[in-house]
């Protein structure tokens, strides 16, 4: 299944983790879990050490997966044993994938990335202006290249990401670094209405953390949700308590379910058109 085939029976739900937080093989058990709880597309982390466009709580999930020993070699292992049946993106940043094997420039990591069976990449620090050699090793191997829109983009670097996405865009529904909000932002709808005739499918992130805001996000116009930072609360809560790793697995699967029907909830609420 391709990222954009994720999107064709209804609204995606697209969950992020931090490969390796809080340890390898907790990690493992809390992304098979997101699966079962109803996802359709997974965005996984490889931690890097300054994750510019993250806020604490992720960059916390960072540091506890970095500690555990999580590295690109050991990333692409995870992937590999992952008993899961969603297309997997990469999020990570691009000194990473640039830096990643013997041969200088993205292609040795893109190359290795398809042959553990990742389906895309979302680069935060990558400008579109500066994404050609990365956007033309994705070719090669079959990958796609996911872009973030946020409030502000605008211009030449729009129509730039508007040549070079593919897979789905990922709408940044506010300004500032990634977290759970109380609140939906008012900027979803503008946002999504800037980008409406780009031919890929528009996941909305940052700040969603319960059904109703999935299902105002959806019902708003959004092909799917992205939530990273609610669902990561939980595994720091349960790494704090010294919650056994089944029990976060399952109130990970609670989380998803309950985003995946408040998605599917804000499909079915759309106004329908004159006539249907």
């Amino acid at each position: 299944m391709t990222l954009q085939d994720a999107f064709a029976d209804g609204p995606a739900f697209v969950p992020y983790l931090a490969a390796g937080d809080p340890s390898y093989e907790a990690s493992l058990e809390y992304v098979e879990a997101l699966a079962r709880g109803g996802a359709d597309v997974i965005e996984l982390g490889l931690p890097f050490s300054e994750p510019m466009a993250e806020g604490t709580t992720i960059q916390e999930a960072v540091v506890r997966a970095l500690d555990a020993g999580m590295t690109p070699t050991r990333y692409f292992e995870f992937v590999e044993e992952l008993d899961v049946d969603v297309p997997l993106v990469c999020m990570t940043y691009y000194n990473l994938i640039y830096q990643f094997g013997d041969e200088e420039g993205p292609r040795p990591f893109v190359e290795r990335a398809a042959a553990a069976g990742i389906s895309g990449f979302v680069v935060p620090d990558l400008p579109a202006e500066e994404s050609g050699p990365l956007r033309a090793a994705c070719d090669d191997f079959g990958l796609d290249l996911v872009f973030i829109v946020a409030p502000t983009t605008d211009g030449d670097r729009l129509d730039r990401m508007r040549e070079q996405v593919s897979g789905y865009v990922y709408v940044q529904a506010r300004l500032g670094v990634t977290g759970a909000r109380d609140d939906v932002s008012d900027q979803t709808e503008s946002s999504l209405a800037r980008i409406a005739d780009w031919d890929v499918p528009k996941a909305v992130g940052f700040g969603i953390k319960t059904g109703e805001h999935a299902e105002r996000i959806v019902r708003a116009g959004a092909d799917g949700i992205i939530v990273g930072s609610a669902l990561v609360d939980i595994i720091a809560e349960g790494h704090e308590n010294d919650d056994a790793v089944d029990a976060v697995a399952a109130q990970l699967e609670s989380l998803a379910r309950e985003l995946k029907d408040g998605a599917v909830r804000g499909h079915a609420g759309r106004a329908q058109p004159e006539g249907k």
